[in-house]
C-alpha cells in the first residue's frame, strides 16, 4: 500500500459519487454542504450549532449561513438549549423533515440504481470490503452515539421488526409465538394503510444494520398517538437509543398535533419502564394477564403533549 494507492482510489471514488449525480441533481436546490446539514440535523442527536460545526468539520461563518438560509425557508427552528441556555437548539420543522427525507429519497435511489450494476454474487465481496476501509482508517474503537443514526425503514424492515421482536422476546422473558403474531399484525396495519402525517416508523442504525425500532401510530381515542414496538438489541444498549426513539415519538407526535400520547407495556419491562417515566409518562392503569404463554400485569402509560414554548 502507498500513498499513490490511496489517491488513486479517492480519485476513482470521487469521480463514482460524481457519475451518482450526473444530470440528476440529486441534491436541488440544495449543494451537496447544505444537504449534509440537513441529514444530521434529521439523524443526529447533536443539534446545537457548535457541534454542528465538529462534526461536519466546518467553518462557522459558513455554517451560519447555511442555518440562516434554512431559516428563511422553513426548514429548521432556533430555540434555546435545555443544556446550554448560551446556545441555540436546532430542529427541524414538518417542512424540513419532508426535505430532507426527499433528498435521502433521491441519494438512496441512486445507490440502488449503482448497486443493480453489481451482480448478487459480488455484494457481499463488496459489503465487506467497505466494512475493512471503514475499520482499518476509522480505528479499532468502540461505537459512540453519535455513530447511530434513525432513519425512516427501507424495504425488508418492517419484517425485521417482526422477527428481532419476536427472537428477543423469546430469549430474554421466554413469550411464545403469540406475540410475534402480535407484532405481525400492528406491522401489517402500520404497512397497508398508515397516515405520513400523522403515523411513522424509526429504524435505529449503527454501522449499517439495524438495532433498534419504535412506531408511533395512530390510536382509538381522538387526538391520540400510541407509541409502539420499542426495541433495541442487547449488543447496542447503552448508547441512548431507546431516549432516542422514545424522544423521536414524542416531538413527531406532539408535531403532528396530538394531544395525547399513549402506550401499553408489562411490569417485566424495568428498562423501558424507566425510560418512559424520565420523559414524562404516568401510569394511569395495570391489571394482571396472561398473554404470550406467561403471567404477566400490563400497564398503561399516558403522556399529555402540550405546544413546546415559544
Amino acid at each position: 500500500m502507498t500513498v499513490q494507492d490511496i489517491r488513486s482510489f479517492n480519485r476513482f471514488y470521487t469521480h463514482l459519487i460524481g457519475a451518482l449525480d450526473y444530470g440528476r441533481h440529486l441534491y436541488a436546490p440544495y449543494t451537496l454542504t447544505e444537504s449534509r446539514v440537513l441529514y444530521e440535523l434529521a439523524h443526529s442527536p447533536r443539534t446545537d450549532a457548535a457541534d454542528l460545526r465538529v462534526e461536519l468539520h466546518l467553518d462557522a461563518g459558513y455554517l451560519s449561513r447555511i442555518l440562516n438560509r434554512f431559516e428563511q425557508d422553513g426548514l429548521i427552528e432556533r430555540t434555546p438549549s435545555e443544556r446550554d441556555t448560551r446556545r441555540r437548539r436546532i430542529t427541524l420543522t414538518a417542512r424540513g423533515r419532508e426535505t430532507a427525507g426527499l433528498l435521502d429519497e433521491r441519494a438512496h435511489r441512486a445507490v440502488e440504481e449503482l448497486l443493480a450494476t453489481v451482480p448478487p454474487m459480488e455484494r457481499g465481496r463488496l459489503a465487506e470490503a467497505l466494512r475493512t476501509v471503514r475499520t482499518v482508517l476509522g480505528g479499532d474503537r468502540t461505537p459512540g452515539p453519535g455513530d447511530v443514526v434513525l432513519r425512516e425503514p427501507g424495504p425488508g424492515d418492517l419484517g425485521w421488526i417482526v422477527q428481532r421482536n419476536a427472537a428477543l422476546y423469546a430469549a430474554e422473558y421466554g413469550w411464545n409465538s403469540d406475540y410475534e403474531g402480535l407484532v405481525a399484525r400492528i406491522v401489517a396495519d402500520f404497512a397497508q394503510g398508515h397516515d405520513p402525517r400523522l403515523e411513522r416508523v424509526w429504524i435505529a442504525e449503527l454501522d449499517g444494520r439495524p438495532v433498534g425500532c419504535v412506531m408511533c401510530v395512530r390510536d382509538e381515542a381522538p387526538a391520540t398517538a400510541r407509541l409502539r414496538l420499542l426495541l433495541v438489541e442487547p449488543d447496542a444498549r447503552g448508547l441512548g437509543i431507546g431516549d432516542r426513539l422514545v424522544r423521536s415519538v414524542v416531538d413527531f407526535a406532539r408535531g403532528a398535533g396530538h394531544r395525547e400520547l399513549v402506550l401499553w407495556t408489562n411490569d417485566v419491562l424495568t428498562a423501558a419502564r424507566r425510560l418512559y417515566q424520565r420523559h414524562g409518562f404516568a401510569l394511569v392503569a395495570e391489571r394482571p394477564h396472561r398473554s404470550f404463554g406467561r403471567d404477566l400485569v400490563g400497564q398503561d402509560w399516558r403522556l399529555e403533549l402540550r405546544p413546546r414554548p415559544e
